[in-house]
């Protein structure tokens, strides 16, 4: 087996503990108990962000539902004692000791349960706020089953929470080089592997090979799935897979798409990065795991997000 191959083992975005209790959520009666309760916890979250604390560990910081902002509330899961959990767009409460913060800044860090908490209220808090009106007859819709639908009181449609699914690709060669590119608004320091979207009637096999022909030039082989994570910033799934291609033809970057690409042996990778030709990624992106697992382990100078 080589270090490409078998599921990934951690991934910072997908660490969620609780469970979310969707049968719960047009339970009108459960949930106006739940809210009643002083033990629920509700985590208030503004454009993307939300209150941390750092002591020792990051952790994020909740109120009560008697101390969080009125308006919509989304319910988001209840852990194993059955505290419920809920969240709450509004403006952030001035506790001592705390912080914003969102997701890129400190979703690698934090526990797995409010890792979780943060990944699914940002998503459901971005949501709502792009997605007021009914996109058939243009109605503000109202809030239902604790904020994940959204129903148009005019004519009656339902609608879900949004979720672009996108492939996102390490494409090695015969001689195990990497291969990664640079997109046209990076920095010049940056590089990654290739995504991108999946496209309407599109398998996800089907949208790896797409992507990387489109964006290099090449033709994949064995195509593998190796996990997945939410990317609420703004409304991904992100999929991750392996191929692998002909390291002997020429790359044809698009240049729309990719300003520049190139094969990395991990002498090579090493080299680049202990140069400052090439920045460490974070290990909070699925990218940066794929990454590490070719490389067999932490790349030279990583942060800790």
């Amino acid at each position: 087996m080589t270090v490409t191959e078998g599921p990934l083992e951690w991934l910072a975005l997908a660490r969620g503990t609780l469970d979310r209790v969707a049968l719960k959520r047009r339970d009108d009666a459960w949930l106006a108990a739940a809210w009643a309760d002083p033990a629920t916890r509700v985590l208030v979250v503004q454009d993307g962000r939300t209150l941390v604390t750092h002591r020792p560990e990051p952790a994020l910081v909740f109120v009560a539902p008697a101390q969080a902002p009125d308006g919509d509330r989304w319910l988001l899961g209840v852990d194993e004692a059955g505290t419920a959990y809920f969240g709450v767009p509004g403006e952030l409460p001035a506790v001592d000791g705390a912080e914003p913060a969102g997701l890129r800044r400190v979703g690698a860090l934090l526990p797995d349960r409010d890792s979780g908490l943060l990944t699914h209220a940002v998503a459901l808090e971005h949501w709502h706020r792009t997605h007021r009106f009914c996109p058939r007859c243009g109605t503000e819709t109202r809030v239902t089953s604790a904020g994940h639908v959204r129903a148009c009181p005019v004519d009656g449609s339902q609608h879900f929470p949004r979720v672009d699914p996108a492939v996102i690709m390490l494409v090695t060669d015969a001689d195990d080089r990497i291969l990664l590119a640079r997109g046209p608004q990076w920095p010049a320091d940056r590089r990654s592997i290739l995504a991108g979207f999946v496209e309407p009637g599109e398998s996800l096999e089907q949208a790896v090979a797409r992507e990387v022909e489109e964006e290099v030039g090449l033709a994949v082989q064995d195509v593998r799935y190796l996990g997945s994570q939410p990317w609420p910033l703004p409304q991904s799934l992100m999929l991750g897979f392996t191929a692998t291609a002909d390291g002997t033809l020429p790359l044809r970057p698009d240049p729309e798409e990719i300003l520049d690409a190139g094969w990395y042996t991990r002498d090579e990778l090493r080299a680049a990065i202990e140069a400052k030709e090439i920045v460490a990624p974070g290990p909070l992106s699925i990218a940066a795991q794929l990454i590490m697992r070719w490389y067999g382990g932490d790349l030279p100078h990583m942060p800790a997000f």
